[in-house]
């Protein structure tokens, strides 16, 4: 099944959703949000046949975050960031968190940013061992949003997730599964197969225990996120509509680095 630079296959007891806009190495758009929205409503529609859903992205990477493009003649005050986040992401998180069956987010490569967040949705995270995620924010004079500032210092501390987001540095995917944020690694080559056969497993396990169990794990997990949702999209709006984010954007699109005035 096509939707919005989204696919969606039925593998047996497996939905197979897939973020795939390759031109921009599946970075978000709302049209993309949109896609994913529908596939969802698939999945909801076959709910009593679906026992696992497997999130990737098409060709090289998972999602690079944002689709920036065309935001480079952006004036400040003029975004809305804020409006994009409530609207478009977190209806698309929420369902992801509350989904009825196991989710594994297969990472084949960059999860940046929004993608980042959409790749620690999953129950079970495992990626390509050259793989890697990047809270990308600071880079485009923006802040942490689609709940990375709820997840991260949940799953890996205080430390390492201010370093994660005010250094705006890669964290592979092997030191990634040393601080405990992913599941497992698998090499290259054995990542589609070793990735079948974990996925295979769980859909064959016990639904409705997974189900319950689920509801126990994010009861402890996601409480109160809606509240750090709205805030990451109130603070984003500010930053939003600074000279900083301009100039990040357009020094993004035009490939150069960005030189901020802190204003």
């Amino acid at each position: 099944m096509q939707f919005k630079h989204v696919t969606l296959d039925f593998d047996g007891p497996v939905a197979i959703l897939k973020l795939d806009h390759q031109e921009v190495m599946n970075a978000v758009s709302m049209d993309m949000l949109g896609g994913l929205g529908e596939a969802l409503d698939a999945i909801d529609d076959k709910r009593d046949e679906v026992r696992c859903l497997v999130l990737t992205g098409a060709g090289r990477a998972f999602c690079t975050g944002a689709n920036l493009q065309g935001r480079n003649n952006q004036k400040p005050g003029k975004s809305n960031a804020g409006q994009s986040l409530e609207i478009g992401f977190h209806p698309v998180l929420r369902r992801l968190r509350r989904l009825h069956c196991p989710i594994v987010t297969a990472v084949n490569g960059p999860a940046a940013g929004a993608g980042m967040s959409f790749a620690l949705m999953g129950d079970m995270i495992v990626c390509a061992r050259s793989s890697y995620f990047l809270q990308a924010f600071r880079r485009i004079g923006l802040v942490p949003d689609c709940g990375s500032t709820w997840l991260l210092p949940r799953m890996i501390g205080k430390a390492r997730s201010v370093e994660l987001s005010l250094m705006g540095e890669r964290l592979p995917a092997e030191k990634a599964l040393e601080w405990g944020l992913i599941n497992r690694v698998f090499a290259d080559e054995e990542f589609g197969s070793a990735s079948e056969q974990l996925i295979e497993r769980l859909a064959a396990g016990p639904t409705r225990s997974y189900a319950g169990t689920k509801r126990q794990l994010n009861n402890w997990l996601y409480t109160r996120m809606d509240e750090q949702l709205e805030l990451e999209a109130d603070i984003q709006q500010e930053m939003a509509g600074s000279a900083d984010f301009v100039e990040g954007v357009t020094a993004f699109v035009q490939k150069r680095q960005a030189a901020f005035g802190g204003s």
